[in-house]
């Protein structure tokens, strides 16, 4: 848990994407879902890692009821702020099939190599910002530091466990994303695991390759996935 690693040196050993793939896979999706609280990981081809429609299990249909409130009040601080508690805090449940995962990784010509994950999301945010993000020709948003621990399936062996923490900033013009970066912080994970996941953040902190996938995710969100629950934040 307390090993230290270095920086990877992504110039000099392009392998080291598809070596993280896998787990920079699970983290867009950690930074995505729990930014965003968007629906399941489609199985099938798409152009976001989170938008989609896949059958939903009761455990999954239970998890996206859980998220609702969180939806609608982030749903409201971007588009009717009058709506909104002034702090919105809140508790997010999300889970990846293997299925979902393996295709998430699948471009990159990997398989992913554990088990089903559940996550547990906090996050908070200021309705102010979310506001002015929307309101100003244009505008940087500055999230606070974000906190999610998931729980790895390992088949026969002991669950793993992993916590990370990160900082999302996104660029906004005419009330539409243009720019974004998760910003991955502490990382807490068993070793092995550990050392994908570093090489994973370390990816996409130096070369921001979640960028465009960050983006079209959260004006879908803004859009269409709030637009899903209009009837809640527009009273």
């Amino acid at each position: 848990m307390g090993t230290t690693h270095s920086t990877p040196n992504f110039a000099s050993n392009p392998g080291l994407h598809a070596a993280a793939a896998p787990a920079l896979a699970l983290l867009a999706g950690l930074g995505l879902a729990t930014a965003l609280l968007t629906a399941p990981v489609h199985a099938g081809e798409a152009a976001s890692i989170t938008s989609g429609d896949i059958d939903l299990t009761p455990e999954e249909k239970a998890e996206k009821e859980a998220r609702k409130d969180c939806k609608v009040a982030i749903c409201a601080g971007f588009r009717n702020p009058a709506a909104a508690p002034a702090a919105i805090n809140c508790s997010i449940p999300k889970s990846w099939r293997k299925e979902q995962l393996d295709k998430m990784v699948s471009k990159a010509k990997v398989s992913w190599p554990w088990g089903p994950v559940k996550c547990n999301a906090t996050i908070s945010l200021d309705r102010d910002a979310l506001t002015k993000a929307m309101s100003e020709p244009k505008s940087d948003l500055t999230l606070k530091t974000q906190s999610v621990l998931c729980t790895i399936a390992n088949e026969g062996k002991e669950d793993t466990k992993v916590s990370v923490e990160f900082a999302p900033t996104v660029s906004f013009e005419g009330g539409k994303a243009v720019k974004a970066k998760i910003n991955w912080g502490k990382l807490e994970a068993p070793t092995l695991v550990k050392g994908l996941m570093w090489t994973a953040t370390g990816t996409d902190n130096t070369l921001n390759v979640l960028e465009s996938t960050l983006v079209t995710d959260i004006n879908d969100f803004i859009g269409k996935k709030c637009d899903e629950v209009k009837s809640d934040w527009s009273k």
